[in-house]
């Protein structure tokens, strides 16, 4: 078999099929052809990784089909660079036929040790971070306030005007579909209770936790994941620092005191739009709505939502920190970090708000 022309990398389709005919016809077409074959590469022009590669394969293959190839007629450089691809380790693709049901199972089977995975590593976190707090009440001086301090003005001052922006019109909404439909039996204003119960258990911290998960949970992650390409993360363990202590604490303390704040003033910006709405909407006007939120909130209806939100926040909190500290050295790496932070977090608020809805039920408060 006489190999002729240039087998480099821009004739990379042209040389799969030469080196699919260079087997056929090498071995007659058929699985079990046995004897010798010479493959004369004395007429190849230019030769890459690329083609050797091919011509590897071929090789491989003619072999494997009972065959016994050789090679001759190469340069001394065609030579060399066969021999090194020929060391590589390169193996044939293995064509396997799996039924897509299998497939589908072994997807699963991945999503939910992977989901193991993050639950473990999140607990390990999390005690890390107990104890580091656990070191800083002992030894308060090395606390850093200022660091606490700047994240509140980042998280919680900040991120304001966005959150009750949204929590107005999400308000307004909600007190415009509830009136439209209560409208049919005359009882508009019983729409008030729906914005009252439903902004202050849930809604309010709800949004707010979200928000919050996608602005200043990402802005963690991209931080201390920038941090961890530059190594300084490395170097602050050099000085005798500890990371979580210097990094996390900080932010995860920031987030435990912005997202009460955050939706508190969430939840009193919805039930702001939800009145306006329901004053020009469905002629509720401002002393009836007042009166009946009053009758149909206690101080319970309130502290559901604020329970929840320290919760939240830690939760968030751990999982940007976790995902920063995971970003390996490349920008790629750290667009994946970022994603997969925010998609955790929302995920693990909305989860957890579940079971909080379960919890309080079930002790009808």
């Amino acid at each position: 078999m006489a190999l002729s022309g240039d087998w480099t990398s821009e004739f990379g389709d042209t040389l799969e099929r030469a080196a699919r005919s260079l087997t056929e016809g090498a071995t007659g077409g058929e699985a079990g052809a046995k004897g010798p074959v010479v493959l004369d590469l004395s007429g190849i022009g230019r030769l890459d990784t690329a083609g050797a590669v091919a011509i590897e394969r071929a090789r491989r293959a003619i072999t494997a089909r009972g065959a016994e190839p050789r090679i001759e007629g190469a340069s001394r450089p065609h030579a060399r660079l066969l021999d090194e691809v020929s060391q590589a380790g390169l193996e044939l693709p293995e064509h396997t036929r799996t039924s897509p049901f299998v497939d589908f199972l072994v997807d699963v089977g991945r999503v939910m040790v992977d989901a193991g995975r993050d639950l473990v590593s999140g607990i390990v976190f999390l005690g890390e971070v107990v104890a580091a707090l656990g070191r800083v009440a002992m030894r308060p001086w090395r606390f850093r306030g200022t660091s606490l301090v700047n994240q509140i003005d980042q998280i919680a001052l900040r991120g304001l005007p966005i959150i009750l922006l949204i929590s107005f019109v999400v308000g307004a909404i909600i007190a415009q579909q509830g009136i439209f439909q209560l409208l049919q039996f005359g009882a508009a204003t019983f729409a008030v209770d729906l914005i009252g119960i439903l902004v202050l258990r849930e809604l309010g911290v709800l949004l707010s936790a979200i928000m919050v998960a996608g602005r200043s949970g990402s802005a963690f992650t991209a931080e201390i994941g920038a941090m961890k390409m530059r190594e300084e993360i490395d170097a602050l363990r050099v000085m005798g620092l500890d990371p979580i202590e210097v990094l996390v604490v900080p932010r995860i303390l920031g987030l435990v005191i912005s997202l009460p704040l955050l939706a508190f003033c969430a939840s009193m910006s919805a039930i702001l739009g939800g009145g306006l709405v329901a004053w020009a909407y469905g002629g509720v006007s401002p002393d009836v709505f007042v009166a009946r939120l009053r009758e149909a909130i206690d101080l319970s209806t309130f502290m559901v939502g604020m329970i929840k939100a320290p919760f939240m926040a830690v939760m968030i909190g751990v999982i940007a920190c976790i995902e920063g500290l995971a970003v390996k050295g490349s920008a790629e790496s750290l667009g994946q970090h970022v994603t997969a932070s925010v998609v955790k977090a929302i995920f693990m608020v909305i989860v957890l708000d579940g079971v909080f809805a379960m919890f309080f039920a079930a002790l009808d408060f």
